[in-house]
């Protein structure tokens, strides 16, 4: 097994560099089941320990081809899932954050996982219709029966962090963290270090963008998220790719590739910062780990950050109907 250095999420020791499983069921066109088992296997052999999935991704397909990988392992893996989304594909979105829906969706991720706990229970959206104390605090009852052992929150705000953090330590806030993504910068990640609640990013190259692979989207699967995506779209995607372009040259004087260079700019934001970049392919995963011994001086970050000023990104994350979810 690789040497690959441990981070800590709150009072929870992960590996510093998770695997994001949402690809391989959901969003980014088809997948092969056989494959994704075969990269969640490799991900242990390289020393990736932290696994991270969702009720939502693929409407539980997901949770069950993680479960299916984890036959036989699970002392080797610590399991990430998150609860939240209560609408079925097709439908309208629909968070739910009440006490009897936390239990719910938590016994019904259990069963397709095949485990008798979850090692970081997220909260995925928050519910505006139900106080966070409720929440959480439901949660923390999933603690105390030893279903859960850590909580977390994603794409959550401020007041609220802080409010469920009363109630119960949470371990982590899991939210889009990259060089074209940097709204926590300004008060989210200031407010959970001071709470000394870790930071995991979700999507840190940019689905996929920051890679400098993809330079339209025709060769996109139709059922693929990116296509509907503000970013990805006609005059938004143009400026963006000027901006990968300028993070090519910085990749290649480094001896790099452009995503490594993207993902070391992540990992460097503080020892409390796990990304959780996805892939489907081992030769993918081999590179997102190598990121991790990608050294970047001061000198480095300051170019990578002119490279990529905010500003210069192009497009919002979400659309507007999904922008509502975030920051709540």
């Amino acid at each position: 097994m690789n040497d690959v250095p441990t981070r800590r999420l709150g009072d929870l020791t992960v590996s510093a560099q998770g695997l994001g499983c949402m690809g391989m069921s959901h969003t980014y066109g088809a997948a092969d089941d056989t494959q994704s088992i075969a990269t969640l296997h490799h991900a242990l052999g390289l020393g990736v320990t932290l696994w991270d999935t969702a009720d939502v991704y693929g409407a539980g397909h997901n949770e069950e081809l993680v479960g299916r990988a984890l036959a036989g392992r699970r002392d080797e893996v610590v399991l990430a899932t998150k609860f939240g989304f209560a609408n079925r594909p097709g439908e309208p979105v629909h968070i739910r954050g009440d006490a009897a829906y936390v239990r719910q969706a938590c016994e019904a991720s259990l069963r397709r996982l095949g485990v008798d706990h979850i090692d970081l229970y997220y909260q995925h959206r928050v519910d505006p219709e139900v106080p966070i104390e409720e929440t959480v605090g439901a949660m923390a009852e999933l603690v105390r029966e030893g279903k859960v052992r850590h909580l977390g929150l994603s794409e959550a705000g401020v007041g609220t962090i802080r409010r469920a953090h009363a109630v119960h330590p949470i371990a982590a806030l899991q939210s889009e963290w990259s060089l074209w993504t940097r709204d926590l910068e300004a008060e989210t990640a200031p407010v959970c270090r001071e709470l000394g609640i870790g930071l995991v990013p979700f999507s840190p190259l940019g689905r996929g963008f920051l890679t400098g692979k993809y330079q339209s989207v025709e060769g996109m699967e139709a059922t693929d998220l990116r296509r509907t995506q503000p970013r990805f779209a006609d005059g938004n995607l143009e400026r963006n790719l000027a901006v990968v372009a300028k993070l090519d040259e910085l990749a290649a004087a480094k001896g790099v590739t452009t995503g490594q260079l993207a993902l070391a700019w992540v990992q460097h934001r503080g020892d409390d910062v796990v990304p959780i970049p996805g892939t489907r392919r081992q030769r993918y995963l081999e590179e997102n780990v190598a990121a991790l011994a990608v050294e970047l001086t001061p000198e480095d970050l300051a170019a990578i950050e002119a490279a990529a000023p905010a500003e210069e990104i192009a497009g919002t994350r979400y659309d507007a109907t999904h922008l509502t979810f975030v920051g709540r």
